[in-house]
């Protein structure tokens, strides 16, 4: 049985929700629609041929990689393999193993396609945007509705990419102690799998109108901390020129030791000793999928402060191997290996209301102050009131629920952005932007009166530009965003400041203030909405306070 405090408990609960966002039915992202015709394109491994619609091509599993079940489970894939003719790339490729996926094909070990989305296959050297789902490293895929990159694409004149890559036990059982040689690395084949998208990118990309040489890659949540474990890779470094964290701060991945417990907990749930490690390549896919559901997920971070006991188990992530991860990304320092390499970083101001949403955890939300220390104590023990205190002081006219919201969503996510911001300004290298997404949607969190504000990942869709005014006759759609009309100008604002990010280095758009690198004295903070603004030392009592408990 796992062992873990019951603030940790309690966090990992919620973090693992964030899986479910991937498969949710929300509204308000983009419908199918027909093809208006058929386009192909060369890729180094044969002729495809995709949809264009609406003004923009799209291939949907594209393959870019070779096996990776049966003998190749845990290890590196098989070369990917040529064709001859034309394949087509008209629908979505298999997702990796995880509970089935609403508009997805099934499941399967075997999943490393990809898809994209571009103006045109026509020479032109676009910047190219290359995202890496959320899901908390257990589920998601390069085709959820809500990252829809048509009109990123389409809007903004860029190349947008997405992976299916293996998750959880599949793509992070760390072997390495048990297996030998021939499985260096285990522990990172789901990153690893995204490092060999990228290099499909750099080798086939110019054929889709996009710039090998001007690549970004971002990414959401657990997408998030795959992006920061790939910020220190090694073998990812050739591929990209600029990066996004988005709410999934990764400044620390597992250690080699919590990794091996974890395998071991997997091990004792199959009743296999260590020395029979090689029965697991016999184990079926859906009895290694009931092992990782009754197994804590890795939060998109690993705290500063932990508070977990010595034999918890952390479940499937990211490791710091020596092998495919040689250090964490930013922790004690930001990794060297992209020094020269431009980042964005930030956090949803109300990340909680999502994992409350998904646990139909209405409480908070009527609770007085009182209520809301007790409960924070269960994870901060004594400081609770030290926290509540300023937070009180700092919003006197916040509420109680508004107080333990703000406490539990920079928790989450923000301390880890804030860590990241400032050790990457004290390397004196490439610039980072710091931001936090502020547009409050007005759709209810059901069961009470309390707007959903800015939850947790409600920023995928702006992101990606699919916060639009609906098409004459089309009836419209609410989701996240909620239904007032300013949040199309949210999004817009967003997706422009991302994409020209990707172009130049540099976050800008045409209605939003100049937005300066991050600095240790001026602490700037690009406050995202239908009215973006540049706010500095945000938060400064707040995080004096989380400073002195240790938290950041």
């Amino acid at each position: 049985m796992s062992i873990y405090s019951k603030g940790r408990r309690d966090f990992i609960f919620k973090v693992s929700a964030a899986s479910a966002l991937t498969s949710f039915p929300l509204l308000g992202f983009p419908l199918p629609i027909s093809p208006e015709e058929f386009v192909t394109s060369e890729t180094r491994y044969g002729r495809i041929r995709g949809n264009r619609v609406d003004g923009v091509n799209i291939f949907k599993g594209v393959p870019y990689g070779g096996k990776i079940s049966g003998e190749r489970r845990f290890k590196r894939p098989a070369p990917l393999e040529s064709w001859t003719g034309v394949k087509d790339t008209l629908e979505l490729g298999a997702p990796a193993i995880q509970p089935p996926r609403n508009n997805e094909p099934e499941p399967s070990e075997d999943c490393l396609f990809l898809n994209v989305w571009t103006p045109a296959n026509d020479g032109k050297k676009r910047a190219v945007m290359f995202y890496s789902h959320g899901g908390g490293y257990v589920g998601g895929s390069g085709g959820a509705g809500g990252q829809d990159g048509a009109n990123l694409a389409r809007n903004f004149d860029v190349v947008v990419v997405q992976t299916n890559h293996r998750l959880g036990l599949m793509g992070f059982l760390y072997l390495d102690e048990i297996a030998g040689e021939e499985y260096a690395g285990s522990g990172n084949m789901g990153v690893a799998d995204i490092a060999l998208g990228l290099k499909w990118v750099n080798e086939n990309i110019s054929k889709f109108g996009g710039d090998p040489n001007n690549v970004m890659i971002f990414g959401e949540s657990g997408g998030g901390g795959k992006t920061a474990a790939l910020y220190a890779m090694p073998e990812a470094a050739p591929f990209f020129n600029k990066c996004s964290i988005e709410s999934g701060p990764g400044a620390r991945m597992l250690s080699k030791d919590r990794a091996q417990k974890t395998t071991e907990h997997v091990l004792n749930e199959l009743g296999i000793a260590k020395q029979d490690w090689k029965k697991l390549l016999d184990v079926p896919a859906s009895k290694l999928l009931e092992i990782q559901q009754k197994t804590p997920n890795v939060p998109p971070f690993q705290p500063k402060a932990q508070t977990v006991g010595e034999n918890a188990i952390w479940g499937f992530g990211p490791v710091v191997d020596g092998v495919i991860l040689p250090n964490h990304p930013f922790d004690p320092v930001a990794t060297s290996i992209s020094k020269d390499k431009p980042l964005l970083v930030g956090w949803n101001e109300d990340e909680y209301n999502f994992f409350a949403w998904q646990r139909k955890d209405t409480a908070p939300f009527s609770m007085n102050f009182e209520e809301i220390t007790e409960r924070l104590s269960e994870q901060f023990g004594e400081n609770a009131s030290k926290l509540v205190a300023t937070y009180r002081k700092a919003r006197p006219n916040a509420t109680a629920p508004d107080i333990f919201v703000a406490i539990s969503s920079i928790n989450m996510m923000g301390l880890g952005s804030v860590e990241i911001a400032e050790k990457k300004t004290e390397q004196n290298g490439a610039p980072v932007y710091l931001y936090n997404f502020g547009y409050k949607s007005d759709m209810k969190i059901p069961g009470t009166d309390y707007e959903m504000g800015t939850p947790h990942a409600m920023d995928i869709s702006f992101k990606f530009n699919n916060e639009v005014p609906p098409k004459e006759g089309e009836t419209p759609r609410m989701g996240f965003g909620g239904s007032k009309p300013d949040r199309f100008i949210a999004s817009h604002n967003f997706a422009e400041l991302w994409s020209n990010f990707a172009k130049t280095g540099t976050p800008s758009a045409e209605n939003v203030p100049a937005w300066p690198a991050y600095n240790l004295q001026t602490r700037p903070t690009m406050r995202i909405t239908e009215d973006c603004e540049v706010i500095e030392n945000r938060f400064s009592e707040e995080l004096a306070t989380w400073r002195e408990i240790g938290r950041l």
